[in-house]
């Protein structure tokens, strides 16, 4: 098999010189990585119970005057797209809770003309049987479905949900709108449950339908923080396993700020990607930070820090300082997440239904 696209650098990130500026021109970082994705979560709430990100009882939900609105979304998208941001993924909780989820994508889809490419959308696919024309007519352009497992009972076992037809109705419901594409699917790979089975079941997935199978290592995020190095099942295993049942074959040209590398099945019949941050860490490209569903900027997945932008913006910010507290944060973000350096890593300062998948 050829070389894991992912393999750590030769030379470390090293921060560019003091005396640039961070002030004006394209959002970058001390570390001379162009920021151009923004995750924003617009609810913390969720209607699964997946055994690796909360209890079954739920968390202590944000009060609904806590959480931004529409309005206030669409304004800091517009300050972050005037910043150089490129793409938009709107995530959760689960995205679908909110009523007005169809109107958040239709206020932010014009805003392709000033330079968004992408708009897109995570979802555990439950409610897209009667969701999905609406978000097609309002400019949803991607989309991620969040499936684990295509058995129904291990199914309910991961989620707490007995929904399984549901979400293969979702995305069954999303093959008739081809201005969404691609259509990925998701799965979080935990040893102890994922299985074999389970794999090869998903793999073939995305060899009989037009989906892309994604498969993404545990990550220290759980609520409880019950996470242990022992249950993160590698990516590189995971695509052994596949490439042994349909020989798998890297593709050429990928972003190397893009999360996941993606292989296709070497006759053709579709692709799958890794994502593989705990044993194959991009932070060298990320280009990523994300807007937590009250208005927190965070620069990174496992920040321990947040820079509020909800609190100044309904103070009365006008865009110009929202502009510079943006600029300040992310000129600090993180150099990388430390999971693999013992002591060295402290784990986020929320979990991650909290900051948005």
């Amino acid at each position: 098999m050829k070389p894991h696209a992912h393999e750590p650098p030769p030379a470390p990130l090293r921060a560019v010189a003091t005396e640039a500026r961070h002030d004006s021109g394209p959002l970058r970082d001390s570390f001379g990585r162009l920021i151009r994705n923004l995750r924003i979560s617009i609810t913390d709430r969720c209607n699964f119970r997946c055994t690796y990100c909360m209890p079954e009882e739920g968390l202590d939900w944000l009060a609904n005057d806590a959480i931004l609105t529409i309005d206030e979304i669409e304004r800091l998208t517009r300050v972050f797209v005037s910043l150089g941001v490129e793409e938009v993924r709107l995530t959760g909780g689960e995205p679908t809770l909110r009523r007005d989820l169809p109107e958040i994508v239709a206020r932010l889809a014009p805003l392709g003309a000033t330079g968004l490419r992408s708009l897109s959308l995570t979802t555990n696919g439950i409610l897209l049987p009667r969701l999905t024309p609406a978000l097609a007519a309002a400019g949803l352009t991607r989309i991620n479905v969040s499936l684990d497992t295509l058995d129904q009972k291990r199914f309910w076992q991961v989620t707490r949900r007995d929904a399984l037809d549901q979400v293969m109705a979702g995305l069954e419901a999303l093959e008739a709108y081809p201005t969404i594409s691609p259509i990925k699917v998701n799965a979080v790979a935990v040893r102890g449950f994922t299985r074999e089975e389970d794999i090869v079941a998903l793999a073939g997935l995305a060899r009989r339908k037009p989906y892309v199978m994604r498969f993404i290592e545990f990550m220290p995020l759980d609520a409880e923080g019950n996470w242990d190095t022992d249950q993160v099942l590698p990516g590189d295993e995971i695509r052994t396993i596949i490439h042994a049942r349909w020989p798998l074959d890297v593709l050429a040209g990928q972003d190397p700020s893009s999360t996941a590398v993606t292989y296709r099945f070497s006759d053709g019949a579709g692709e799958v990607g890794f994502i593989n941050p705990v044993t194959h860490p991009f932070c060298r490209a990320c280009d990523r930070i994300r807007l937590t569903a009250d208005g927190q900027l965070r620069t990174c997945l496992f920040s321990i820090d947040e820079t509020d932008l909800k609190s100044p913006m309904r103070a009365g910010a006008d865009d110009l300082e929202l502009e510079r507290l943006i600029r300040r944060a992310v000129w600090s973000k993180e150099q990388k997440h430390q999971i693999n350096e013992g002591e060295a890593f402290q784990r986020a300062s929320r979990s991650m239904s909290q900051i948005g998948g």
